[in-house]
C-alpha cells in the first residue's frame, strides 16, 4: 500500500490584470462612499408639521437658519431641547441649552409666545435620547395636539438624531428631519479638513452604534 504525503492540485488564481481591475474597482467604490456619506448623514426629510423642534446645542448660525425655517415652513410653535450647560453653568443666566437657545431666538426677534424650552435632565451618555424622552414626556402633558414634528439638527448629526427621535416618539408622533449646513468645514470636501474628517468619521461610528440600541427608555 502506497502512502502519499503530497498531491498535485489544480487551482484558480487571480491574474495580475485581475488584481489591477479589483484595485480600480475598490478605489472607485471608496470614492463613491466618501462622496455620498455626508449627504446620507446630513439628511433632509421634512414632513408637513406645525411644530419645529430645535436641538439646543446648535451653534448660533444654525439657530438663525432654524428661525428662517420656522417662518418659511409656517409653523405654529418652536420647541427647543437640551441638557444642562457643560461649561459656565454657575455664571450663566440660563442653566441648560434648551433655555439658552430659546433666549437666543427671542434676542433675535422671535415671538416669545411661539417658543417653548423643554430641558432634559443631566446624563452621562445618550444625551440625544434624553432630550427626545424629555420632549415626549412634555408633549404627553401639554395641551398641544401634535401628530408630527420636524426636528432641526446640524450636518452629519441629523441622521442619528432623526433615528433616536423617531424611536422615542413613534408611532404616536411622526418625525421629519432638517439638517442645517455646517460652517466649520466644506461639506462637499469634508475629508480635506481635520474638523470635517473628525466630525464625519465620528458620526459614522456613532450612527452605527445607535442602530443597535433601543431608545424607547
Amino acid at each position: 500500500m502506497k502512502i502519499r504525503l503530497i498531491r498535485r492540485r489544480e487551482m484558480w488564481a487571480i491574474t495580475r490584470e485581475g488584481w489591477v481591475i479589483a484595485m480600480i474597482g475598490l478605489i472607485i467604490s471608496m470614492m463613491l462612499i466618501v462622496k455620498s456619506i455626508h449627504p446620507f448623514l446630513a439628511v433632509n426629510s421634512p414632513l408637513k408639521a406645525d411644530i419645529l423642534v430645535v436641538e439646543g446645542w446648535l451653534p448660533d448660525y444654525a439657530i438663525v437658519s432654524a428661525i428662517a425655517e420656522f417662518k418659511q415652513g409656517k409653523y405654529t410653535k418652536l420647541i427647543t431641547t437640551g441638557l444642562p450647560l457643560s461649561k459656565g453653568y454657575y455664571l450663566a443666566e440660563y442653566k441648560n441649552y434648551a433655555e439658552l437657545t430659546a433666549a437666543t431666538c427671542i434676542a433675535l426677534g422671535f415671538d416669545r409666545d411661539k417658543i417653548v424650552a423643554v430641558p432634559a435632565t443631566n446624563v452621562l451618555k445618550y444625551r440625544t435620547a434624553a432630550s427626545a424622552i424629555a420632549l415626549r414626556d412634555w408633549l404627553s402633558t401639554s395641551s398641544l395636539k401634535v401628530d408630527a414634528i420636524n426636528l432641526y439638527s446640524l450636518g452629519t448629526h441629523a441622521r442619528r438624531s432623526w433615528l433616536i427621535f423617531q424611536e422615542v416618539l413613534n408611532p404616536e408622533i411622526k418625525v421629519g428631519i432638517i439638517a442645517a449646513e455646517p460652517q466649520d468645514y466644506n461639506p462637499q470636501e469634508w475629508w480635506k479638513s481635520s474638523e470635517g474628517f473628525r466630525t464625519v468619521i465620528g458620526e459614522i461610528i456613532a450612527y452605527l452604534y445607535a442602530r443597535f440600541v433601543s431608545w424607547k427608555t
